[in-house]
């Protein structure tokens, strides 16, 4: 039965088109598509004529670790540095990595090349294996043969993000663990260790102090709602998840994230050190502006940074320069928006985006360090004055005790 695919190709000067083809098979679509000049980067398979059911290709649904695709690329790029075939390569690759998702999706990676896929057209099946960025690179390093040196190149680029994430997210984790902890200690106190102290000074004649008086209100709200509250705070958690899924959520949620103090910044950072690094890469490989800023607005990771980086192919597009309107966005750093400029009076954009991502990984680290050295006593003074409060209050009646009992 001869089926329509669509697909996605480099053409011979390297820039991305977009076709349908007929075929029985995709790897007979495959062949059609290289037949004409071009070098499928995705197939896919339409729907059938009758309407009744939609035909797609299978797709890895195992989440693969960055670290280990990191490994996997390295490994992959010295084989076939040392000469050693493709399929052979692939072959040792699948039996000794020690991811299991990543393990599967080899074997079907070959399976796929040995029938006569391109690499990129099949790791392009797996998008939550190998990202648009990591294929663009891959069908680049294939059309120039340089498929090696290329993956060599990734396995730096997703070792340097590794870094990043880990950087970010281990200034993130202790503030995050401290609060959650305050949190939980409140809650056990308002839920047990007040409603006890409060029957003792029931039976005592008086007024309470202004802070216990809140202190047991506050309690005594939550003993009696605290089913109610729990179903709130879920319904709450549940409506803001599907609220940022939403286009105007997630800028946002983005807007947010960027605001926070001492996070904020970091987590800016890390957004330029993506931009800047992607299309160092990109626009070294060889992949047109155009398609390199499409991959880099999916990989920066914040809403904010994707409008700066749209309205900045908007404008290449239309012939202005990639700084102006990068310029105009208060994300941009100034000095990046510089650089930039400096690189297309030079010719030398890739390289000072290059120096760009470099030099804001090194502000990451050092931003992260000196978080941490900050952050571990601010926190702990932080928990030890809720919680001091909180005991201050419940032990104040004790100090007037006498003449509460008088």
């Amino acid at each position: 039965m001869t089926l329509t695919f669509a697909y996605r190709a480099l053409d011979g000067h390297g820039a991305l088109c977009d076709g349908t083809v007929e075929g029985e098979s995709e790897s007979l679509a495959a062949e059609r598509i290289r037949g004409m000049g071009l070098r499928p980067v995705t197939i896919e398979a339409q729907r059938e004529k009758l309407g009744s059911r939609q035909l797609s290709l299978p797709m890895s649904r195992a989440k693969v670790k960055p670290a280990d695709l990191a490994v996997a690329s390295r490994q992959l790029a010295t084989m076939l540095a040392a000469g050693l075939s493709l399929l052979r390569a692939l072959t040792v690759l699948a039996e000794q990595t020690p991811s299991e998702a990543l393990r599967a999706t080899l074997r079907t990676v070959r399976s796929d090349v040995e029938a006569g896929e391109s690499l990129s057209s099949s790791f392009a099946k797996h998008p939550k294996a190998f990202s648009t960025f990591y294929v663009s690179m891959v069908t680049v390093g294939e059309a120039a043969g340089i498929l090696d040196q290329v993956l060599a190149q990734l396995a730096t680029s997703v070792e340097r993000t590794v870094a990043v994430r880990r950087k970010v997210r281990s200034a993130m984790t202790y503030p995050v663990v401290v609060i959650a902890m305050v949190f939980v200690v409140i809650v056990a106190m308002l839920l047990f260790v007040v409603p006890v102290f409060a029957n003792i000074y029931k039976d005592l004649d008086g007024t309470l102090p202004l802070p216990t008086r809140i202190l047991v209100g506050v309690s005594s709200a939550l003993t009696n709602f605290f089913p109610h509250l729990i179903i709130g705070i879920g319904v709450m958690i549940w409506g803001l998840r599907r609220y940022v899924r939403t286009a105007r959520g997630r800028h946002v949620f983005d807007a947010l994230k960027l605001r926070v103090p001492i996070i904020g910044p970091i987590l800016a950072k890390a957004a330029i050190t993506r931009l800047a690094s992607t299309l160092a890469v990109l626009i070294r490989a060889g992949v047109p502006i155009l398609d390199a800023i499409d991959i880099a607005k999916v990989t920066v990771g914040n809403a904010l940074f994707a409008d700066a980086l749209e309205d900045a192919q908007n404008g290449v597009r239309n012939g202005d320069s990639l700084a102006e309107p990068l310029r105009r966005h208060g994300v941009i750093p100034p000095m990046v928006v510089q650089m930039i400029s400096v690189g297309e009076e030079t010719g030398a954009v890739d390289d000072l985006l290059a120096r760009v991502g470099e030099f804001y990984e090194l502000e990451v680290e050092t931003a992260v360090d000196a978080l941490a050295s900050v952050i571990e006593p601010v926190m702990i003074a932080v928990m030890g004055l809720v919680i001091g409060s909180m005991v201050l209050a419940l032990y104040l009646p004790m100090f007037n005790v006498i003449k509460l009992v008088q």
